[in-house]
């Protein structure tokens, strides 16, 4: 698709980009100019409450109490901040608290990732893409060689295809000639699909075109540990897909 020159006027682009990422404010709404560009630079805490305020206050280990304080607010902020969640302005809304809850998924997998057996252990080393729960792990046998790490999979009707698949051609310096985009580390193991280095957050919504993107040193392990023909195995379903 073309690119095209935005008309967009430069007090109103913040209001227009976030619309587009479907996670309009309420401050942006209410259109509060000064308020709305601090938000969107991530220096100023809103101090809003949002719906899930005891749940972001509980997950956070904070006092669950419900009510929005300066330092919610702040641990709420640095929360979406650290992953990729705009605008970042403390409020406790839909998605930062799906980030949470996956978070939390991620975070309980702990050094056994493959506690139910999903991902096979008569393979030897194989890279396992747990889609539910948005991980991926190298494993040899059952010994757990690398992670878990997360990872940011394919996004609704662009869903990394499951199933038993090999890595078939690597490239450290790879650009996508559909996207042009810089797919660092790449390492192709079905069709187009390949886990590579992504340069934002891998929790950001609403994902990939059906690769497994990585942050950069865990793209750079991946590199290390795999080769042409070891087996990739990816299992389960992505919330939203």
């Amino acid at each position: 698709m073309a690119r095209t020159k935005s008309r967009i006027p430069r007090g109103r682009r913040g209001i227009a980009y976030a619309a587009a990422a479907g996670v309009l404010s309420p401050l942006l709404v209410v259109g509060l100019p000064a308020a709305s560009a601090q938000a969107a630079s991530g220096s100023w805490c809103g101090g809003l409450q949002g719906p899930y305020q005891k749940q972001a206050e509980r997950f956070l280990g904070r006092k669950a109490d419900g009510r929005q304080s300066a330092g919610d607010c702040r641990a709420i902020r640095d929360f979406q901040r650290a992953h990729g969640i705009y605008p970042q302005y403390g409020y406790a809304g839909p998605v930062t608290w799906d980030v949470m809850k996956l978070v939390k998924k991620q975070k309980a997998a702990g050094k056994n990732p493959n506690r139910a057996g999903h991902c096979p252990v008569n393979k030897g080393r194989i890279a396992c893409v747990d889609l539910t729960r948005q991980l991926s792990w190298i494993q040899d046998g059952r010994k757990l060689v690398k992670g878990p790490v997360p990872v940011r999979t394919g996004r609704n009707k662009h869903e990394t295809r499951t199933g038993l698949h090999r890595v078939y051609w690597r490239h450290k310096d790879h650009v996508s000639t559909l996207y042009d985009v810089p797919m660092p580390y790449s390492q192709f193991f079905d069709g187009g699909e390949a886990f590579h280095a992504i340069d934002g957050s891998v929790w950001s919504a609403p994902g990939s075109h059906g690769c497994v993107n990585m942050r950069t040193a865990d793209a750079k392990s991946y590199w290390k540990l795999l080769r042409n023909g070891d087996e990739v195995y990816v299992y389960g379903r992505k919330a939203g897909t």
